[in-house]
C-alpha cells in the first residue's frame, strides 16, 4: 500500500472532484492504494461510480483489486451491487471478471476465499455479489 502523506492525500481527494477525467482517475488510483483506504470509501465509491467517465471506474477498480486484499475486492463489489446504469456495471464487472488473479492458483485460491468470507458480509449487495460469484465457479476437479 502506497503511504500518502496528508498534503498528497488532500490533493488526491481534492483531484476527485476534478473536472478532468485523467485528474479523476489518477486521483481514483492514488486513493485506492492507500493505507488508509476506509477513511476513503466514501470518495473511492464515489469515483467507482463515476458518471461522466468509465475510465475513471476502470482505474479505481483495477487500483483496488490490485491491492490483493478484501478490503479492495470489497469496494468493487459494493459499487458493482449499486451501479445505477450498464456502463458502470460493465466496466466493474470485467475489472472483476479479468482479474489477472485468477490467471494464477495461487490468485484464485486467494480470490475464492475472499470471494467466501464476503458471502457473510453485513451489506446485501455485497454478500449477494459474493454468493453469484461462487455459483459460477466450477470446483477446480473440473477445470482439468
Amino acid at each position: 500500500m502506497a503511504s500518502l502523506d496528508d498534503q498528497e492525500l488532500n490533493t488526491a481527494i481534492q483531484n476527485a472532484d476534478s473536472s478532468a477525467w485523467s485528474v479523476r482517475g489518477t486521483a481514483g488510483r492514488q486513493l485506492a492504494g492507500s493505507d488508509r483506504i476506509e477513511e476513503l470509501a466514501d470518495v473511492i465509491h464515489r469515483l467507482l461510480l463515476d458518471a461522466q467517465d468509465t475510465w475513471v471506474i476502470q482505474e479505481t477498480a483495477e487500483a483496488l483489486l490490485e491491492r490483493k486484499d478484501i478490503i479492495g475486492l470489497r469496494c468493487v463489489l459494493l459499487a458493482y451491487s449499486q451501479a445505477g446504469n450498464y456502463d458502470a456495471m460493465d466496466h466493474l464487472g470485467a475489472a472483476l471478471d479479468c482479474n489477472p488473479e485468477w490467471m494464477t492458483t495461487e490468485g484464485a485460491d486467494r480470490l475464492i476465499k475472499q470471494y467466501r468470507e464476503l458471502t457473510t458480509d453485513p451489506d446485501t449487495g455485497v454478500r449477494n455479489e459474493a454468493q453469484q460469484t461462487l455459483a459460477k465457479l466450477r470446483p477446480r476437479e473440473e477445470w482439468a
